[in-house]
């Protein structure tokens, strides 16, 4: 945790005669940094400065960094531009870093500068540490500015990081997760779709539908929200990188930007493309917040399956109780036998968590002034934060929630065979007003639809049952000639 006490030294400390500290310097003076530590005077400064939230820059963003400060190192290389025993040693380094071998060594807070300048000097100087280390006696030192940040700046390598981190998140995990629930709600689906249920609006009794039809809902929520997450992600892939400070490209080889997008493709197996304009890249986040608020239509969709499952398991008695959830855990304190719906509610959570990053994400994309966004560490946490919180979520759901569920049928018949809202299929035939009256009297007295229309209607049993038939009733289509209106 990144928090001052009584034990870190002050950031203009220049005594090293405390054990357990070294002397280093930056462009403002020398100050001291604990003796094990692989990075350098300016990482040391912002752990110093920034005792906010102890929580660091999450994994994958330190795994974009790697990657970046790695291909880099390679371009650089082959432009010329480092010496091939530089470039190696860097290369290695940056790889370990990506690989999550040094994250102890990554401790500054999210809520840091604005640009990044802090996380970005943090890998600059752990992995000149390690390069230097590697090639102790076969050369000069590499050196976190000159060389392992080499055609760069914090302006253009944090909003990649940001775009590199949250494509292969997106692609490696959260698409993933998707698929597989969407995989296995369209299995339940397929097993359940013959059983027929009493479809609901406004959480009232509405005309019936087969679980496979309500299953498959969900489905086509995750496909929708799929196809929009893949399209932002287009635009996700555009790099800035080799804009440098903003978007000019100062000190940078005009073939940086597109060799590293190519490079950066290769190192993660996923496509890279450079920015037609690294000014937008730089100085705007719109791209993340495009993905965000495609996150954030996902988690209201997740936000509606967690509830009608929730509502389908109530009860069970006192409830709907068309289905029984897996029983997980205990679920009182007090109340013996009670079990809950824990998976439901907790990824409910997670969608309400990953909305109100969308709300901070968007503060922060519009958290820009000219030439650069200032709320760089936030959108990368924000957004990363939602990928994982909605892939684990959805695993969790499929495997743990509606993989197991099981549909309580002698309830669910119950239920279809009482619901007075059958009587809608003989609009065509006896008119919306008889019908009514039908359904208000099978309300009141608790009857079967079929009974009380048997002695209103003038159809015969044979036909009533043909046309209340509620399986016959999910194919939709008016079940006989005549008129009628909808409502």
């Amino acid at each position: 945790m990144a928090t001052r006490t009584k034990d870190t030294p002050p950031a203009d400390a220049t005594d090293a005669t405390a054990a357990g500290y070294r002397l280093e310097h930056d462009s403002m003076g020398t100050l001291r940094v604990p003796i094990e530590a692989l990075w350098g005077a300016q990482t040391q400064r912002a752990v110093v400065n920034f005792p906010i939230s102890g929580q660091p820059m999450p994994r994958e963003f330190i795994r974009a960094l790697g990657l970046i400060k790695a291909a880099a190192a390679q371009v650089n290389g082959g432009l010329g531009l480092l010496g091939k025993g530089q470039a190696t040693a860097i290369g290695k380094a940056a790889l370990a870093v990506a690989d999550g071998q040094y994250d102890a060594h990554f401790p500054i807070d999210v809520f840091q500068t604005g640009s990044g300048t802090s996380s970005n000097m943090n890998a600059n100087e752990v992995i000149a540490t390690l390069a230097t280390q590697a090639g102790k006696g076969r050369g000069a030192a590499v050196h976190p500015n000159d060389h392992v940040n080499l055609g760069q700046s914090s302006n253009d390598v944090i909003p990649t990081a940001i775009r590199v981190s949250a494509q292969l998140a997106t692609v490696e995990h959260l698409l993933p997760a998707m698929t597989h629930l969407r995989r296995t709600i369209d299995r339940r689906a397929k097993s359940l779709g013959k059983i027929t249920k009493t479809g609901r609006t406004h959480l009232m009794d509405a005309m019936p539908l087969t679980f496979g039809q309500e299953f498959g809902a969900w489905s086509a929520q995750l496909q929708s929200a799929q196809g929009r997450i893949e399209d932002a992600l287009k635009r996700l892939r555009r790099l800035p990188i080799g804009g440098t400070a903003i978007g000019t490209g100062i000190n940078a080889d005009p073939r940086f930007g597109k060799a590293m997008a190519k490079t950066l493709s290769s190192l993660s197996g996923t496509k890279f493309e450079a920015a037609a304009n690294t000014f937008e890249g730089i100085a705007a986040q719109d791209d993340a917040v495009e993905l965000s608020g495609q996150l954030s239509a996902l988690a209201v969709a997740l936000m509606k399956i967690g509830n009608d499952l929730r509502w389908m398991n109530s009860g069970p008695l006192a409830g709907l109780g068309e289905i029984e959830l897996p029983a997980l855990q205990p679920g009182s304190s007090i109340m013996p036998g009670k079990v809950n719906p824990v998976i439901p509610e907790a990824l409910c959570m997670v969608c309400a968590q990953v909305i109100g990053h969308h709300a901070a994400i968007t503060v922060a994309g519009q958290s820009g002034n000219f030439q650069l966004n200032v709320m760089l560490p936030l959108i990368a946490f924000d957004l990363l934060d939602s990928i994982r919180l909605l892939g684990n979520a959805m695993q969790l759901l499929a495997d743990e929630a509606i993989a197991g569920l099981r549909v309580r049928g002698e309830r669910v018949r119950e239920a279809l065979e009482r619901n007075p809202i059958l009587v809608t299929a003989l609009n065509p035939i006896i008119g919306y007003e008889l019908a009514a009256a039908i359904a208000k009297q099978a309300y009141k007295e608790g009857r079967p639809v079929l009974d009380v229309a048997l002695e209103r209607s003038g159809l015969d049993e044979k036909t009533l049952r043909r046309l209340l038939d509620p399986a016959a009733l999910t194919r939709g289509g008016i079940a006989a000639g005549g008129g009628g209106g909808g409502g």
